[in-house]
């Protein structure tokens, strides 16, 4: 394939983000994924780093002048959702779908590297493109931060769709934009008894509805009002039959937090609460915590400097909210400055749900707008 002009570039990047939306893979198994973005990165001779990775692709354009290093990045994973868009290139693997639009973000950097390699003998400094697996799982960016390939970065960007902005639309803001995300579960272990008999058992699921009700409380009673916390259950097991009280239960569920304090804080309440209904019900409950990504922290010069280049690029810009979704580009950010953008993708349906989809017109105006943030940014860091 030859260097592709704008209006083929645009056609281009539909026909791949389809081509990846047919044939979704799940976190940690983005192999063919990966095989495709080397092929199209290949045919256009961007270098691709020998990294020890399992799946994923980090590529490089330098420019033909020294300066700084700045890197972009998208991720590439998809999700175990069962399709229901009924658009004509709907997942053919059945139970895995791209409901995040993660297919959307590797089109659009990969659109991005191919503009950028149009330019690079212009380039004083070196951009990375980062096309990232396993962000699902919340820990895909500690496989790039080990490979020590962003070691010698000095800003990093990235971006996420975001349904709910009209396309030619997109935001940021200063500090934590997306939530820190924490999975927890609570093994609940007291003795059983025949239904009919109670005095004898040590019923779980009494346990359990103490624990639900009062871990509540956390947020109601010790987060201040004017900061934001969610505490959920979204799992309960407990028994197998209507007449016999079971001898143990389990509980699962997430925290999401804006700040380390405030995250720190809840994980020593949940145990507080739990040690406490333990004793109080002479039972064991056991909490296992598993830290996911913290709250992405948007460098609020990088976040203003975000916005100020997709104004000059044609975007209508926003100061966001904060969200309580989670995004392992956190990761980078406890390493380097930098900022992560909201792109309107259109709706209507919200991400991770089986109808989601994005508007396609909005692919090649984010593939530009990042090729200015990227010269932009170059400049910028140059200038000191």
């Amino acid at each position: 394939m030859s260097t592709l002009q704008v209006k083929e570039l645009g056609d281009y990047l539909v026909n791949f983000r389809r081509n990846l939306h047919l044939e979704p893979e799940l976190s940690n198994e983005e192999f063919e994924t990966t095989r495709k973005i080397k092929e199209a990165l290949l045919l256009q001779n961007i270098s691709i780093l020998n990294l020890p990775l399992k799946t994923g692709v980090v590529a490089e354009i330098k420019g033909s002048k020294p300066g700084p290093t700045i890197a972009l990045r998208c991720d590439i994973d998809a999700l175990p959702i069962l399709e229901q868009s009924e658009v004509s290139f709907t997942s053919k693997r059945q139970g895995v779908m791209h409901a995040c639009g993660h297919d959307f973000h590797t089109s659009v950097i990969l659109g991005t590297a191919f503009l950028l390699k149009k330019e690079e003998n212009n380039l004083a400094g070196t951009i990375r493109l980062i096309f990232q697996p396993a962000e699902e799982t919340g820990h895909g960016a500690r496989a790039i931060l080990e490979t020590h390939v962003l070691d010698d970065v000095d800003v990093i960007f990235g971006l996420h769709n975001d349904p709910t902005l009209k396309v030619g639309s997109l935001g940021t803001k200063h500090g934590a934009l997306t939530a820190g995300v924490d999975r927890f579960e609570i093994h609940v272990t007291a003795t059983g008894a025949h239904a009919a008999k109670p005095e004898e058992g040590n019923d779980p699921i009494i346990i359990t509805s103490q624990i639900i009700s009062t871990l509540q409380t956390i947020i109601s009673r010790n987060v201040p009002p004017k900061e934001t916390a969610v505490v959920s259950i979204t799992q309960i097991h407990s028994g197998s039959t209507w007449n016999v009280i079971p001898g143990t239960a389990y509980l699962e569920g997430t925290v999401r937090t804006f700040s380390k304090t405030q995250r720190a804080f809840i994980q020593k309440r949940m145990e507080q609460i739990l040690h406490g209904i333990g004793v109080t019900f002479n039972a064991r409950v056991e909490l296992v915590w598993h830290p996911g990504p913290p709250s992405v922290n948007n460098t609020p010069e990088w976040a203003d400097f975000a916005l100020e280049v997709g104004a000059n690029a044609g975007y209508k810009t926003k100061v966001v909210e904060a969200s309580s979704i989670g995004e392992d580009f956190a990761f980078y950010q406890e390493k380097l400055p930098g900022a992560f953008v909201m792109i309107g993708s259109g709706g209507p349906y919200d991400l991770h749900h089986p109808k989601f989809v994005v508007d396609e017109d909005a692919i090649l105006p984010a593939a530009e707008y990042f090729r200015l943030l990227a010269v932009e940014a170059l400049e910028k860091l140059k200038q000191g």
